[in-house]
Formats: structure tokens, C-alpha cells, sequence
């Protein structure tokens, strides 16, 4: 999975939200607030290109002190959101 093009990680008013910027915004037309540790995983999804929630979930437990089955928990709920609102392919 990846993310898809157009779609980007901005601080507005102090509060991390992905936005959609060109041809993501005509779609999207909205932001999400992310919390610290979802735009972490954000951007670690971007440096990989190509992500699965087990390799986020490998990062998550080497960036913080979290269980290998809760960071998977984590990883997947989050995930789950963003495939909700489109921003990953």
C-alpha cells in the first residue's frame, strides 16, 4: 500500500493535517487531523513508498516503548482511517 499522490502532511494553527494539494484537494476537500504519533507513521510512510502495517509496526516499536501486538493494533487502526478517506492506495 502507499500513499497517494497529491496528499500531504501540513501543520495548520499548530494541528498536523493531511490535506490534499493539486489534483487530491478537487477529491478530497477536506483535512484530517493527525495526532504526534499518526503523523509520525505518516511520514514514515512516505519515506518507504510502499508500506505494509507490519513494517510500520516494526518502526512504531523501534521510535517508541509499545508491544509488537500493540503497535499492529495501532498501525492497523490508523490505516484504517486513512484508507477510509481515500489518501492511500
Amino acid at each position: 500500500m502507499r500513499i497517494k499522490k497529491g496528499f500531504v502532511l501540513r501543520e495548520v494553527c499548530g494541528e498536523r493535517v493531511i490535506i490534499g494539494e493539486g489534483l487530491g484537494a478537487i477529491n478530497f476537500g477536506k483535512m484530517l487531523a493527525l495526532n504526534e504519533t499518526a503523523a509520525w507513521l505518516w511520514k514514515q510512510a512516505q519515506e518507504m513508498g510502499d508500506f505494509t502495517i507490519e513494517a510500520l509496526a516494526e518502526r512504531l516499536c523501534e521510535e517508541y516503548d509499545v508491544t509488537p501486538d500493540e503497535a499492529k493494533a495501532d498501525v492497523a487502526d490508523i490505516i484504517n482511517e486513512w484508507q477510509q478517506v481515500g489518501v492511500t492506495e
